[in-house]
């Protein structure tokens, strides 16, 4: 008979890159002390990595050695099994956007849910709570746009927005002109100029 580890650890296999481990979910292979006590077992030997108290991700193993899931893929199965928003911080969309050349050294997401923070590997991953309107909208593109001009701040808002006019879709733009109702005044004003008024 296999013991709640191996159980454990065949499940763990089964899973997509980044998917969460949760203590809560494996009960039905044993009482909750046994459970968590074959995954810090399996913590011990490496088999698992630790995120957070009772929550664990299986490490990808490559031809190159052992590494850390893909933060995105962890962050992608968090939101989905918490039923929380959680979408890339101002600094991290301002850069995808070509904004700034500065690359945040730590990966920080905003979220509808609690701020808190996870060991992934060496990395931290910095989960912190945000407004509603700075996780909008269903369109990412429009979203990361409100995300990267609220990380900008007003001072540099026109000139962002006049290098975006240039480079984005029109679909995206009208998506952002129609957010202003649940923007900031400054941001919604600083669209209104320069998307709106001028063509």
């Amino acid at each position: 008979m296999q013991s709640v580890a191996e159980l454990i650890l065949s499940h763990a296999r089964s899973l997509p890159e980044g998917a969460l481990i949760s203590a809560k979910e494996l009960l039905y292979l044993g009482t909750r002390q046994a459970v968590d006590k074959a995954l810090s077992r399996l913590e011990k030997r490496r088999e698992l990595m630790r995120l957070g108290w009772g929550l664990y991700v299986l490490p990808v193993k490559t031809r190159f050695g052992t590494r850390a899931p893909a933060p995105e893929k962890v962050v992608e199965q968090l939101a989905a099994t918490r039923a929380e928003t959680i979408v890339p911080h101002g600094a991290a969309a301002a850069n995808t956007l070509g904004l700034t050349t500065q690359v945040p050294t730590k990966l920080v997401y905003l979220t509808s849910g609690r701020s808190r923070e996870f060991k992934l590997g060496a990395q931290i991953i910095e989960l912190k709570q945000a407004p509603q309107w700075m996780l909008l909208p269903t369109n990412p593109a429009a979203g990361q746009v409100v995300r990267a001009l609220d990380w900008l701040g007003q001072k540099h808002a026109v000139r962002a927005l006049i290098a975006l006019k240039q480079t984005l879709p029109e679909n995206t733009l009208q998506e952002l002109v129609a957010l202003r109702p649940a923007l900031p005044g400054w941001m919604s004003k600083s669209i209104s100029q320069n998307l709106v008024a001028h063509g």
